[in-house]
């Protein structure tokens, strides 16, 4: 038989070996790669563009177009803006903040009120750093933790409910709340999780402000103390985008509030509603929660159901549909609404604040089809059409917007996906 490849003479021998061992070391590897391929679930590549979602605590609907936002008008200009956005109830801080994370009521997602409890957990209320940590008060999933489940990083600057780990799972980079922190310092920090030169730049960057909501209660909404406050987060949110734009990215910024401001200097006992012997006061405000001692239960639905002279009262099960409230059982057995401008608080908290010649001139909590309770939405960057107007939307129609521009699978929850959808400019 003839053959006619040349064979390797004996001085040969080392070199051919070295190939082949080579060729066998870079075929194991690639066998190697394509079965962890395989074993590993599919995830989302990070977006090129970085979503900013920023939420100003506080801000009214109206408060835009009137000379103390230039930013904000701008980017509502060249962008999408809402008339303006319904909070979900109660409106309160808290729990409109976890329901923009979630895209669930707070009767779904478990953060019923600024102030509630649980019987397992205690008490939870908004000053308390520690409770926030605590994952069970927190019982739906945000939307910071679903993107790292997908490895997507993630950044959030004092959003409520991002110290609380979730299997384990934390933003990236987080900074929990701190109102002592100056203004530059959030920027600047903020702008260098965004810029990073190392490690993986967040797709997901989620930021608090806080100003707004400080001075509208303590001032009203309308005060020029509250109008400062504006002027200050304006400024700030432009000096973010610049530094971004300088470092050569741009993001696409979805704007938001969890709720208005309305002026509220009248206030009541919230023992003229129900004695301290005859109910449980969970929570005070304006979204007043009560449980019935026993024994007193006839007493007391007797004097609270119904509409009265500055609120109305309902037990949970006859909570107005359209409120979506009243299933979770960290919700009292009663609930009553105050009318806007009206403030349920201890007597003794009265008497203090009329001692010092300290109270409150705003507050929100009211009902959220009030225009006063409208929020913020606006949205402006390479994925929004520009010049896009819309009416009124709910707030829980945010989140399935958020989570198809990071290429998140979407899970079942409260809102609507085809209200934002028309927003996009690649649909």
């Amino acid at each position: 038989m003839r053959v006619s490849a040349k064979l390797p003479c004996l001085h040969d021998l080392p070199t051919v070996m070295s190939r082949f061992l080579h060729r066998c070391a870079l075929l194991s590897f690639l066998l190697l790669s394509l079965a962890a391929c395989a074993a590993s679930p599919t995830r989302p590549a990070a977006p090129a563009t970085p979503l900013l979602v920023v939420s100003i605590d506080g801000l009214r609907a109206d408060a835009l177009g009137r000379g103390d936002t230039p930013v904000l008008d701008r980017l509502a200009r060249d962008g999408v803006h809402a008339e303006g956005m319904r909070p979900s109830y109660p409106v309160l801080t808290f729990p409109n903040h976890y329901t923009l994370a979630t895209g669930l009521r707070p009767d779904h997602h478990g953060v019923v009120h600024n102030s509630m409890k649980d019987p397992q957990l205690g008490r939870f209320v908004v000053a308390d750093a520690q409770a926030a940590t605590v994952a069970g008060w927190w019982q739906a999933e945000p939307l910071w933790t679903t993107a790292e489940r997908a490895n997507l990083a993630t950044a959030v600057w004092a959003w409520p409910g991002a110290t609380a780990a979730r299997d384990g799972i934390l933003p990236r980079q987080r900074q929990a709340f701190d109102a002592k922190i100056p203004m530059h310092e959030r920027i600047e920090r903020v702008a260098g999780w965004v810029t990073a030169p190392q490690g993986p730049r967040p797709a997901l960057v989620a930021m608090y402000f806080e100003m707004v909501d400080g001075a509208g209660h303590d001032h009203g909404p309308h005060a020029q103390q509250t109008r400062a406050a504006i002027r200050e987060v304006d400024t700030a949110i432009g000096e973010l985008l610049a530094r971004l734009e300088q470092a050569g990215v741009v993001p696409n910024v979805v704007v938001v509030s969890d709720h208005g401001m309305a002026d509220a200097p009248n206030l009541i006992a919230v023992e003229d509603m129900a004695a301290m012997e005859e109910a449980e006061v969970v929570s005070i405000g304006q979204v007043i929660g009560l449980a019935p001692r026993e024994g007193h239960e006839a007493t007391v639905r007797a004097r609270l159901l119904g509409r009265r002279q500055r609120y109305e009262c309902w037990e949970k099960p006859a909570i107005p549909a359209r409120l979506h409230y009243g299933t979770h059982p960290r919700i009292p057995p009663i609930v009553c609404q105050m009318d806007e401008g009206w403030n349920a608080l201890p007597r003794a908290m009265i008497e203090r604040r009329d001692a010092a010649g300290v109270h409150n001139a705003g507050a929100h909590g009211y009902d959220p089809d009030l225009p006063s309770m409208r929020a913020v939405f606006l949205a402006h960057g390479p994925a929004f059409r520009k010049g896009t107007r819309l009416p009124v939307i709910d707030n829980v129609d945010v989140y399935p917007l958020l989570v198809r521009m990071l290429g998140l699978p979407l899970r079942q929850g409260d809102g609507d996906p085809a209200t934002l959808a028309p927003v996009l400019a690649s649909p």
